[in-house]
This record gives structure tokens, sequence and C-alpha cells, in this order.
């Protein structure tokens, strides 16, 4: 009989070493989220949740009973019984939050944008690579099953040469009060345009206006790519109507995804524009091409569990990542290069 128990007992600490136990800083907006996921994640637990709102603290308590509630992350990050902790706090928070995680040993999931400075995201990522630490950026549109569609198109060819990619993403608020429309939101479509297309961007520019607290509320970013291929991002908290669409024109294809588009989020369109004879400009003969449409079957899932799935595989398996600290650097350095321009309202900035 003791053999049996002290077997038993053995199985159950294996068990509990091969789950990441997780503590979470921030339980507002996207904080649930986060929990809610991991909680049901095989192979994760939360064993701490930190936030220095007590209504956040009560909603938790009463979603999550005898889950470890605190209001000071110092407790979380220090705490023995957290291997990871997840960041989902405002971006000026994220630096020095992540940077005492790292230095406490714990790998680090964070809430887009990376951080506020290209300086800050470059020491985390020299940070997590001194303690041999795994950095995961929140970048869930990427683990959609939209946008992994859209980059196996691109990746088979099937749309040819890339000539433009343009994105809205516009809603009546929320409005944020310590970073503006384009920290806010253009992190989603710049990750999106990251994972999509292979080239890196050479420039930005961006313009943009404030109209209510003080933060640009309306923006307009473009990317600049090599071979001709440029990026035109839309981002408003001022719009009437909610609209996420994004186009992408090609040589042998076009494609729109509306995101919000229940049952047909892609749509391929055999159409374009063929040059026929172009001896000088006023020479210049094009036929318009107007073929079928096609909705390709697009995969429904819940694109946080698989993007926490991930981080999960790439803690235990040591397997490579999309949206690592790299990818978040990234971002942060279009989202720089485009403050830049917004300040000089519009100018060219190199990247």
């Amino acid at each position: 009989m003791a053999t049996a128990i002290s077997t038993t007992y053995s199985n159950v600490e294996s068990e509990r070493a091969n789950v990441i136990r997780f503590g979470v800083v921030g339980y507002g907006y996207w904080g649930p989220n986060i929990v809610r996921n991991l909680s049901a994640l095989p192979g994760a637990s939360v064993a701490s949740l930190c936030d220095k709102s007590l209504h956040a603290l009560r909603r938790a308590s009463q979603a999550y009973p005898g889950l470890k509630l605190s209001s000071n992350p110092s407790d979380l990050i220090a705490s023995p019984l957290v291997d990871a902790v997840a960041i989902v706090t405002p971006v000026w928070t994220h630096y020095e939050l992540a940077k005492d995680a790292l230095e406490h040993g714990k790998h680090v999931f964070v809430e887009k944008p990376f951080t506020s400075t290209v300086k800050q995201a470059e020491e985390l990522i020299e940070l997590a690579d001194k303690y041999n630490l795994k950095i995961m950026v929140d970048h869930t549109f990427v683990f959609t099953g939209a946008v992994r569609k859209i980059r196996e198109l691109v990746d088979e060819g099937m749309l040819g040469s890339l000539y433009y990619y343009d994105s809205t993403r516009v809603n009546l608020g929320l409005f944020q009060h310590d970073i503006n429309v384009i920290w806010d939101l253009a992190p989603h479509d710049l990750s999106i345009m990251d994972f999509v297309i292979k080239a890196r961007p050479e420039a930005i520019s961006a313009t943009g206006q404030r109209h209510l607290n003080g933060h640009e509320d309306v923006a307009f970013i473009t990317v600049y790519f090599p071979e001709r291929l440029i990026a035109h991002l839309n981002v408003n908290w001022l719009s009437p109507v909610k609209v996420r669409t994004t186009l992408i024109g090609a040589e042998k294809k076009m494609l729109v995804w509306n995101d919000l588009d229940t049952e047909q989020k892609l749509k391929v369109y055999d159409k374009g524009v063929e040059i026929r004879t172009k001896e000088d400009m006023y020479g210049l003969m094009v036929t318009y091409r107007s073929g079928d449409i096609w909705a390709p079957r697009v995969e429904e899932v819940e694109a946080l569990t698989i993007e926490l799935q991930s981080f999960l595989e790439c803690i235990t398996h040591n397997k490579p990542i999309i949206n690592d600290g790299v990818a978040g650097l990234q971002i942060v350095r279009m989202l720089e290069a485009a403050s830049a321009s917004l300040a000089k309202k519009g100018e060219i900035v190199y990247l």
C-alpha cells in the first residue's frame, strides 16, 4: 500500500511539474480573457492575479473563488509559485513589469504594443536572451483563421506579386487616455501586415488630428516597401460605424478580408489589370480581367486560445514563435517612426 501511495504522489508531482503556472497582472478589459483561456488550457494554470483596482479583484474573486489575489505586482512576480507572467496593463507599464519578471526568472507574455520605445524593447530582448527566457507579445490577430489563410495564399503565390495592402480599423471609441489612436489600434494591423508581407518596410509617414482628449483620434499611416509595394492604414476612434476591412491588391488576384462578416470573412477576386502595349504613355493599352469570386474556408477558433497554447509549447519544448520579442520590437519601431512623422505632419521617416 505504501508503494502505491508513493507512486501516486510521484505521478501528481510529475503532472504539477509539467504545468506552467501563470501570474496575471491586470484584470481590466482584456485580462479576463487571458485568465479564462489559461484556466482552461491543458498544461497551464493561473496561480495568482494582480490588479490595483479593488473592483477588478472582486470581479476576479467571484469568477475564480480561491484564486490568490494581490494589489501589488511585485508580490506576484517574486513568487516561487509563478513560472510565467502575463502583463495585461497599459503600455507605459510594460517595460518595468516585464524587466522585473525577467530578472526574477519568469517567462513573459505581454499585451500589445510591446513597449513604449524601441530602446526598451531591445533591452527586454537582451534580458530574455541572457536568462534563456521566452517573450511573447500579444499580437492575437496573427493566430486567427483568416490571417493564417491570407498568409497561406500569399506564400503559395496564388495572389502573385503584391501591389498594395490597405486596411481600415475604425469605430466610435474606445478612447484611451494615455496613448493616441495609432498606438491603440495600429499594432493590430501592423502586426498582421508584418506577418503577411515578407518584405521589410523601408519608411513610414503618418498624419492625424486631435479632437477630444489631447491625443490623435484619427490617423492615416503609409508604409513604404521595396519593389513599389505600399501599405495604408486608417485608424479612427470617431467613426459612426465599425469597420474592420483589409484589401490586398496583387498581380494575379485581389483579396478582401471583412472581419465583421460572420459568413464569408475572406473573398478572393480573380480581377486585375494587364498591360497589352506600352510603347509610350499615350500608347498604353490595358485590359481588365474579371473572373470568379472565391470564398476560402476559414478555421473558426478563438485566436487567443491558439496563441497561448503556442506560448506554452514555446516554453516547454523550446519551439520558435512568430510573435516573439523581436516581432514586437518591429511593431514598436514602426509605431515610433509613425509618431515621429505625425509630429512633423507626415514627413517620411526611414526605418
